[in-house]
């Protein structure tokens, strides 16, 4: 194409106009993973700093397990044991936390992390068991245990102890069986009536070795403790109550409330947050009693989440995909007004237009790691508005022109600024830009001659 209808054809001149705008959005993709990786970043440092501290905490129980010797013949005739566990959870369980939440710097990264101190109370009930399809004989009460999991031990701060029915006993490390949960502690407990001197007598004429007590239905045991608990941005909690109510209560101000149920009360403002939830064993997809690892405990978890106020990388990474727009509608200005004044401008001039519009988003993103995204922003897109608008100047001609650019842009930036603060109705505000774009191009060059040439109107 000559040189003279690369200046005069509006359909050649838009043409490399909307190749410009789709190769420029190339670069926002290396964008999107320059933004990819400073997240990453500080995720790594926050795992780090969780790994010392103690990570998300998951907190289960507690369980009375107790091991069921099953005798096995082989094909030898031989009689052999295996044991495995029945599982019982609480017929109640109520639980209290405070957490108090601290935020942990490392270079320019912020941390949450938090001390929670729980109070847990539970009331276990011995069920009938003929649902379990096991024999009475078979279980070894003698050897049952209480254990509370507890998904990262390394949170625990300082010595727990359980008090089974009146009877305070320091927590032992580990749990007996891994059947609900991996890590945890545990007390050997006594559960059911004492045999009698003649029955003891009777099994040892008898050459039985029973245990020492019997399986009493209905007998109730009550069970409390206290944790001291440390973690990071997450505390969970199992309902494995037959009834299970829980309490949480913080000062912090951003709490995400998560998990397989939400709270049936809460208040919210910027002292912190309260929130209750209540759940019922009929709301689970596990019963009250079973034997083995049968079923998944952890998939019914919930509690809160803390979150930073705002994350300065997802908002970036939001910014980032109206790219495409913003160099879209910044073309179309230019070249509505190089159109209306019959001064073209070289597509050289246009891609310095578009780094800049790309460069905004990088300022955005190393701006935002040192001061509040809000600020950021505001520096970000004034330094690039000024700098298009002065640049404008010496192609446009006319000082009102590099005023309308500006004005334009600051509308645009004002406006994504605004659809990042309204997550949920970003698509529909997205969608009204685009349809008062197209309306005003539309009736800007209604009169246009399309097979007319930039010379013609002069």
């Amino acid at each position: 194409m000559s040189r003279f209808d690369l200046r005069s054809s509006t359909g050649a001149r838009l043409t490399i106009i909307v190749i410009l705008t789709f190769l420029l959005v190339l670069p926002s993709f290396m964008i999107m993973v320059l933004i990819s990786e400073r997240q990453q970043r500080r995720n790594s440092v926050a795992d780090e700093i969780s790994s010392n501290w103690g990570s998300r905490q998951t907190v289960i129980g507690p369980v009375l397990s107790i091991p069921v010797k099953e005798p096995i013949t082989t094909k030898e005739g031989e009689k052999t044991g295996f044991s495995y566990y029945a599982h019982f959870l609480p017929e109640r369980l109520e639980i209290n936390g405070v957490i108090q939440p601290e935020v942990r710097n490392r270079s320019i990264y912020d941390v949450i992390v938090y001390k929670g101190e729980i109070s847990l109370s539970a009331v276990f009930k011995i069920p009938k068991i003929e649902g379990l399809s096991i024999n009475k004989d078979d279980l070894l009460i003698d050897q049952a245990a209480v254990s509370l999991g507890i998904s990262d031990m390394k949170g625990v701060n300082e010595a727990i102890r359980f008090d089974w029915n009146g009877e305070s006993i320091e927590a032992n490390p580990g749990i007996p069986s891994n059947d609900i949960f991996a890590s945890g502690v545990n007390i050997p407990v006594r559960i059911g009536a004492l045999k009698t001197t003649e029955e003891l007598m009777l099994e040892s004429l008898q050459g039985m070795k029973a245990p020492a007590r019997i399986w009493a239905e209905g007998t109730e045991y009550n069970f409390k403790t206290n944790l001291k608990l440390n973690g990071s941005f997450e505390l969970l909690f199992a309902p494995i109550g037959k009834e299970t109510q829980l309490h949480l209560s913080s000062e912090w101000p951003n709490p995400s409330f998560t998990g397989a149920y939400l709270p049936t009360g809460r208040k919210l403002d910027e002292s912190g947050f309260e929130a209750d939830w209540r759940v019922f064993h009929i709301s689970r997809d596990f019963p009250q009693q079973w034997v083995g690892a049968r079923y998944d405990v952890n998939k019914s978890s919930f509690g809160v989440n803390l979150l930073l106020s705002v994350d300065q990388y997802q908002q970036t990474m939001r910014t980032v995909k109206y790219a495409i727009m913003f160099i879209a509608l910044t073309f179309l200005t230019f070249f509505v007004i190089e159109i209306r004044s019959a001064r073209p401008i070289h597509p050289i001039q246009y891609l310095l237009v578009g780094l800049a519009l790309l460069i905004f988003y990088t300022l955005l993103l190393s701006l935002s790691e040192y001061i509040a995204f809000g600020y950021a922003y505001l520096i970000a897109s004034i330094a690039i508005i000024a700098m298009i608008s002065f640049y404008s100047r010496s192609f446009l001609g006319e000082r009102y022109q590099p005023a309308i650019v500006a004005l334009i842009m600051g509308i645009l930036y004002g406006y994504l600024y605004i659809v990042l603060q309204l997550q949920d109705y970003a698509l529909l505000m997205g969608s009204i830009i685009l349809f008062i774009a197209l309306a005003a191009l539309m009736f800007l060059t209604r009169k246009i001659d399309w097979f007319g040439t930039l010379e013609q109107k002069k």
